[in-house]
């Protein structure tokens, strides 16, 4: 990173905040853009040249407990069942893989850390946790509008001044531009929508002017978790621990989690070879928290704390308040502030919102959703079950969609959910699950909590080249 600019934007104009202003939390100044699929790939050959199994392809679908209740491994899923859940010719039974502990690492909203957190009560007594959705597209623009290093941030425009969110636009390597946008999944007009949301912010003039004459290459969108510390939930539990953003390790003022991923997988791996060359097994690994606490990590978290509480009050008190609480404070103000309400319940009726008039895509600049997903190398065997399932069919049609307009049908940045008309004349709730890019936002800003994300067939999903 050679250069940073933080831009506040309206309509039609923009301005810059002076270097000098930028809170740390900004600066990236000496850090590196690179593609974190590609990091993966690239760490995963490491650890396989050091002997550790590495199963792609493979999603762990159940938690395994023994006699005592202590988590004893993982399942895998079921290959080869049909739509009607039974076995097809090509059936493969899952296998179970056991260990002396578990480490959890699923990513935001993680579908077995979701169930881990209520079976053994680990978010008792901690802020509910918030989240945000980013949607992230990969272009290669021409050579002389790319500045190799620059980093962009925006707040503001389009997004209206009570809704939190904003945009990032890293120039990397060979004139490629990642650009995302995240929206806080708190926002209350049931007829937003995050992507159309993103479409419209690469239109403003300020940073249309970087893709002219480019070409889009790579889409895709993910839930992140925005709680920071208030919302962390406690770590381990017999025979396991929760790591990086299953856990909710993600500093949202830098709307940065990869490096709190890899220092809390560290620690809770330290923690875990000290238990078994102690000869122990399937307990609590109680140093792991321990450790954290005593972390730069942990430093960091409580240096970020207020930052979210703070601008979900509005992007004006917000920005004036994290630059109080950053600049003047380091982020050691002598207050902390709590996250009162999860995602799902601040949708207000679609009767006290005002709908909002998205423009067509124009195919160039903005694009559909199917595009999208397209391009976004998303891949499913059609012949398996629904893996998003409803807890209950009647209420899309019955509750979401006369009080909310079904957001469903906004908030899904790929167009999973639609309500369709039904041969009788009537609405019906249809899910195109061969779409979904596994972002988990349906799971999180459903306001029934209707909806439960579960691990397809292993190796479904987004494939994310140089993304």
């Amino acid at each position: 990173v050679g250069e940073d600019r933080f831009l506040f934007l309206t309509e039609q104009s923009s301005f810059k905040l002076p270097t000098f202003m930028l809170p740390k939390c900004f600066q990236n100044h000496g850090n590196y853009v690179i593609s974190l699929g590609n990091l993966c790939r690239w760490l995963g050959q490491q650890a396989e040249s050091l002997g550790v199994e590495i199963f792609p392809g493979f999603a762990a679908a159940e938690i395994l407990y023994d006699d005592k209740g202590s988590v004893k491994g993982v399942a895998t899923g079921d290959m080869g069942v049909g739509k009607d859940g039974k076995p097809t010719d090509a059936y493969q039974q899952g296998m179970e893989l056991h260990a002396k502990y578990t480490f959890f690492a699923e990513g935001c909203r993680g579908h077995l850390g979701k169930q881990l957190q209520a079976h053994f009560k680990l978010r008792d007594g901690v802020d509910p946790q918030v989240y945000g959705i980013g949607i992230k597209e990969l272009w290669e623009i021409k050579p002389e509008l790319h500045q190799k290093g620059l980093v962009v941030h925006t707040a503001g425009w389009p997004l209206d001044s009570d809704t939190y969110g904003g945009s990032f636009l890293y120039h990397m390597e060979d004139n490629l531009v990642a650009v995302g946008y995240v929206v806080g999944l708190a926002y209350t007009n049931p007829y937003l929508s995050p992507y159309e949301e993103f479409q419209r912010y690469k239109t403003h003039p300020a940073i249309r002017r970087f893709f002219e004459g480019g070409k889009r290459v790579a889409y895709g969108a993910r839930a992140i978790t925005a709680g920071g510390l208030q919302s962390l939930p406690k770590l381990v539990f017999p025979g396991g621990c929760l790591i990086g953003d299953d856990a909710g390790f993600l500093n949202a003022s830098r709307i940065k989690g990869s490096h709190c991923a890899i220092k809390s997988g560290m620690l809770a791996a330290e923690s875990a070879f000290d238990a078994v060359a102690a000869g122990r097994a399937a307990d609590e690994l109680t140093s792991y928290p321990d450790s954290f606490r005593k972390s730069w990590l942990y430093d960091e978290l409580h240096r970020a704390r207020n930052f979210k509480p703070w601008m979900s009050k509005g992007l004006y008190t917000g920005t004036l308040m994290v630059g109080i609480d950053q600049v003047l404070f380091g982020g050691k103000a002598p207050w902390t502030l709590h996250h009162q309400h999860s995602d799902n319940e601040t949708l207000v009726k679609k009767s006290a919102a005002t709908p909002i008039a998205y423009p067509k895509p124009d195919g160039v600049l903005t694009f559909d959703r199917l595009s999208s997903v397209f391009i976004s190398n998303t891949n499913h065997n059609e012949d398996q079950p629904v893996h998003l399932r409803l807890r209950d069919p009647s209420i899309p049609i019955a509750v979401n969609l006369p009080l909310y307009a079904e957001p469903a049908q906004r908030y899904c940045p790929v167009g999973v959910y639609e309500v369709v008309t039904a041969d009788n004349g009537q609405p019906r709730f249809q899910i195109n699950a061969q779409n979904c890019v596994h972002c988990k936002t349906c799971d999180i800003k459903d306001p029934a909590q209707n909806i439960d994300w579960s691990v397809p067939e292993g190796g479904g999903g987004p494939n994310y080249p140089n993304m």
